[in-house]
């Protein structure tokens, strides 16, 4: 079978959730080879075999800390061609979009971006993406050189399959633009106790219709183990953080379960979430164009609506 390049996105050697799904994704079209990075990469090992990596390609260096990602776009370039990999995996953060471009640049191919799913196809690895408030399913192809594609977070179940997960030494040289751009300070966002946005498998986000208190928002997200988000109104408005925004100029996100509460449904708001699996909308107004995509709608007060549900959840748990 083929090999397939994938990039690993780690913290200091545990490695995130959008990497084991692109390993799933992998092993359905060829040899899943991961490729880990900087701090802890080592430590990536034992986890990416678990999954279905064959051989894990590690390369640590202060470069990766240091200086924004041409040192990683270096290394993966050097990963692909060292193996001649099929494809290229990267999860579709906003990182890894760059990286993948950038790659994709280097080795004269074609990119995708935002993919929801990835097959084997007769002239190579074809991906799916959804457009246009789900609307529509596209499926893509490369038409020229090695397929680069990132795939959204969410978009396929982990699934572990374990497999040799071989640590390999990757060399990699860094070159003159390596170094551009440095990191001068960092700043450790807050933690709130809750997933990340754009891997959580449940997201509970709040709109307009907040009038500005989340506090409902927030308690519905803590019983369900959720990430909360919210909408460009809001966020604008100065209600919530403009990290938690989902839309077009947000984040896009793409969890199991997505409860939109007091959010009209604007298609700004629908580029950002329109891949989410289930998605349940509690609004006021019954014309509001969030219900068009919603598979579950509650017309009604969210501050009545939304405490009853949290209620209800944890008498269930019970």
């Amino acid at each position: 079978m083929p090999e397939i390049l994938v990039y690993v996105d780690h913290v200091d050697g545990a490695v995130r959730k959008p990497t084991l799904e692109l390993l799933t994704l992998a092993r359905g079209i060829g040899e899943p080879v991961a490729v880990a990075l900087g701090d802890g990469a080592a430590d990536t090992a034992a986890t990416l075999a678990e999954h279905g990596a064959t051989r894990v390609l590690v390369h640590e260096a202060p470069e990766y800390a240091a200086y924004l990602v041409v040192p990683k776009v270096d290394a993966l370039h050097a990963a692909y061609e060292a193996i001649s990999p099929a494809a290229v995996l990267v999860p579709s953060s906003a990182e890894g979009k760059e990286i993948a471009a950038r790659t994709a640049l280097r080795i004269g191919s074609g990119v995708i971006t935002d993919a929801v799913d990835v097959a084997a196809g007769g002239s190579g690895p074809v991906a799916e993406q959804s457009a246009f408030a789900a609307s529509y399913t596209t499926t893509s192809r490369v038409t020229r050189g090695t397929p680069v594609i990132t795939v959204k977070p969410n978009s396929a179940a982990v699934e572990p399959a374990p497999a040799a997960g071989a640590v390999e030494a990757l060399d990699v040289t860094f070159s003159a633009q390596a170094t551009g751009t440095k990191v001068i300070a960092r700043t450790p966002r807050e933690s709130t106790g809750r997933p990340e946005l754009t891997e959580a498998a449940i997201v509970v986000a709040g709109g307009r219709g907040t009038v500005g208190d989340f506090t409902a928002v927030e308690a519905l997200a803590d019983e369900l183990g959720a990430a909360v988000g919210a909408s460009r109104a809001a966020v604008d408005a100065g209600w919530y953080p403009h990290s938690h925004q989902v839309g077009q100029t947000g984040k896009s996100v793409s969890p199991q379960l997505y409860v939109a509460a007091g959010i009209s449904g604007a298609v700004q708001h629908r580029a950002g979430m329109q891949t989410s699996q289930t998605i349940v909308a509690v609004n006021k107004d019954p014309e509001a164009p969030i219900f068009d995509l919603a598979d579950f709608g509650v017309v009604g007060d969210l501050f009545d609506v939304v405490p009853q549900l949290t209620k209800e959840i944890d008498a269930r748990k019970g």
